[in-house]
């Protein structure tokens, strides 16, 4: 039977995109979730629990990955000689934007100035004219200790204005410089303000203490429902925080009914610029966590390896909906509509790591869902964006279907999708989270 996911709602949506302006605030959104369901925190420098049934959660800067091994009627990691396969939920933490250089103070023509630069492909022309505030993390020095401390101010102090019209060479737009046309306006006169000092002391901190930082901007504008029927969200940072909310629910969802694999949520940082880092989905992070599963239950190398090869992933992240103003951008026969269930996404390159196994693992899940399934492929004459599904495939050896939401607007400032599709893919990914059979 398909599980419950009735807690997935566009509202609640709404709710977690306010409340997480950065990727280190998506953690702390759904750390904070998981500690309500009963979730231990888990140190990947110390020694885990071992022989017992659990749910825990790592979390490595601006990624996180839960699981729930054991309990009643579930499968552990390592039983009786077999390993238990492994279901996974993926998606990424981390939106385009515009993040704070490290000398950010300027000066131009009598205004002060903060130095920003694009993140990933942020669409710069929707980052014009909005009131930004700032988020992200500081490492503060307390003695001879580092700690981590995030900050969020959300007042109107950064702004990146718009070239008038009537300075505009043709007035039909401006092609935008990220190194020169991207700095947040702050203040007007005299010798450039120190921004660091400002964000550290509206936080608290004493600025000499700050020793390093990831700061970025954000839309201070609510997440909200829009629409004459009310059955569409307009918000920021959909793309994929979209992903880590309906995955979040169905993750929750799948514990409290669980089927024959060990259910997982991987939620990465840097999708947008590659995955390469230490927490990226190009990392070791799910690899090793899944792997010392396994060992924690008395289970070796053997075993791990089996439970890989029996283990499959959603990749999940956002899709294009087929745009009513621009239509011939799409495959004419893979039209995608808001509000028309989950998107399965295909692409022959393998920008996406659908195979026909994992299409058939989520085509099975929307049924059993009881949701409709779309297919999407994109343009073949135009470049296709990606996901962490192909490099996740390459890392575990599981095959990995890549699904998302439809959306209009992806990786602009602020985008937009239907209120609908919110539960129907948290009932879907809960629904994949959850086989009867293990493979």
């Amino acid at each position: 039977m398909p599980v419950s996911v009735t807690a997935a709602t566009a509202a609640g949506l709404c709710e977690f995109i306010d409340a997480s302006p950065s990727p280190f605030h998506v953690c702390r959104t759904v750390a904070g979730e998981l500690d309500d369901h009963g979730f231990t925190r888990l140190s990947e420098s110390a020694p885990w629990p071992a022989s017992s049934a659990g749910r825990y959660y790592v979390v490595r800067g601006g990624s996180l990955v839960a699981w729930a091994d054991g309990g009643p009627g579930a499968p552990t990691g390592f039983r009786g000689g077999q390993a238990a396969p492994f279901r996974v939920v993926g998606g990424h933490t981390d939106s385009p934007n515009l993040r704070v250089k490290q000398h950010p103070d300027l000066a131009s023509a009598g205004w002060q100035l903060v130095g920003l630069e694009p993140y990933g492909g942020a669409w710069l022309n929707s980052w014009l004219d909005r009131d930004l505030g700032v988020s992200g993390r500081l490492s503060v020095r307390d003695g001879n200790v580092l700690r981590e401390r995030l900050i969020r101010i959300d007042e109107p102090i950064l702004r990146v204005p718009q070239l008038a019209i009537h300075l505009s060479e043709d007035r039909r737009g401006v092609t935008l410089d990220p190194q020169r046309h991207v700095n947040a306006v702050w203040g007007v006169g005299g010798e450039p303000s120190s921004f660091l000092t400002f964000v550290s002391e509206r936080s608290g901190i004493e600025p000499d203490a700050v020793l390093g930082w990831e700061l970025m901007t954000h839309d201070l504008v609510p997440a909200k429902l829009i629409g004459r029927d009310l059955d569409l969200i307009s918000a920021p940072r959909l793309d994929n925080q979209g992903t880590c909310y309906a995955g979040l629910r169905a993750f929750l969802a799948a514990i409290a009914e669980p089927g024959a694999a060990v259910p997982v949520l991987a939620l990465f940082d840097h999708e947008e610029v590659g995955s390469q880092s230490d927490r990226g989905a190009q990392s070791g992070l799910l690899p090793t966590i899944l792997e010392r599963i396994v060992l924690t239950r008395g289970g070796g190398r053997a075993e791990y390896l089996a439970a890989l090869a029996g283990s499959v992933c959603a990749s999940g992240d956002m899709a294009h909906a087929t745009h009513p103003n621009y239509p011939d951008r799409h495959e004419p026969a893979h039209k995608i509509a808001v509000n028309g269930g989950p998107v399965l996404k295909v692409n022959q390159n393998l920008r996406y790591a659908t195979d026909a196994t994992g299409a058939g693992a989520f085509a099975l899940a929307c049924s059993q869902a009881d949701v409709p399934l779309q297919r999407y492929v994109h343009r073949a004459d135009l470049p296709c964006g990606s996901t962490i599904g192909p490099m996740t495939a390459a890392r575990t050896g599981m095959p990995t279907v890549d699904v998302g939401a439809a959306q209009l607007a992806m990786h602009s400032a602020r985008e937009m999708m239907g209120a609908a599709d919110v539960p129907a893919y948290a009932a879907a990914l809960a629904a994949f989270l959850t086989p009867e059979m293990a493979r």
